[in-house]
């Protein structure tokens, strides 16, 4: 199966350290997060991936080169002005001709990619999502109101919501959704897609996912112990940023 791997953010919330290093290239232990990336697709026995550029995009080019380090065939696309989280697939018309799957430049996760596109084929879903459960603590009491009246009070609760993990499966067809030359956003593509009543899916994963642009996810991933496997999900640390089964 083909991979789009998206990393053509400026990574805002990594700042000011992604001023000089875009973010797939920020290190995880002794490798950047984009090599990890790679080298679990490749277990995954994916070599064929595509990784969408912007912004420090000629480091990424340099770093990651044709891929044949990992076994790997590496093509590049290029935005001049943003696209977006799922705008830059306009760039990939003609070469997405099967089921093909996205993913953020800045996940860790031990997913079971086959698992993963066994359950899209399975649901005959145009669109899959990966997709997690996290708590997150807020930082404000919450008012519960009937008609102006309080009738409740909860101080700072832990609130659970499933959250998309930066991978989904998608279907070729889905690609005449997406403009040209604009940004969209997964979001506008998910609520384009709904609107139309077209099929959308979710998959529950229940292991380790990090998103490093986070920054509390960035610095649980320092705590990991990395090497070419993944580390064990229940070493992750940090009651804030939780992902529970």
């Amino acid at each position: 199966m083909k991979v789009v791997i998206q990393c053509g953010g400026m990574g805002t919330r990594l700042r000011p350290y992604t001023m000089v290093l875009p973010k797939p290239l920020m290190p995880v232990g002794t490798k950047p997060v984009l090599e990890l990336l790679l080298r679990w697709l490749r277990r995954n026995d994916i070599q064929q991936v595509y990784i969408t550029t912007g912004y420090l995009g000629h480091i990424i080019k340099s770093f990651c080169a044709d891929g044949q380090q990992w076994d790997m065939q590496i093509t590049y696309t290029e935005e001049r002005d943003p696209l977006g989280t799922i705008g830059p697939l306009s760039l990939l018309r003609d070469e997405l001709d099967e089921t093909f799957m996205v993913i953020n430049g800045d996940v860790l996760t031990d997913l079971s990619l086959k698992a993963f596109a066994d359950y899209h084929r399975e649901h005959h879903g145009l669109v899959t999502v990966a997709s997690a459960k996290r708590r997150t603590k807020m930082e404000f009491g919450v008012i519960e109101q009937v008609s102006g009246r309080i009738v409740g009070f909860k101080e700072k609760p832990l609130l659970t919501n499933l959250i998309s993990m930066g991978i989904y499966c998608i279907e070729p067809e889905v690609l005449k959704y997406i403009p040209t030359g604009i940004p969209f956003g997964f979001d506008d593509l998910i609520m384009c897609m709904l609107g139309r009543n077209l099929p959308v899916y979710s998959f529950v994963h229940g292991g380790l996912w990090l998103d490093i642009g986070i920054v509390a996810d960035f610095q649980s991933a320092q705590n990991l112990a990395w090497d070419d496997q993944l580390p064990a999900y229940e070493h992750v640390i940090g009651v804030e940023q939780v992902a529970a089964a």
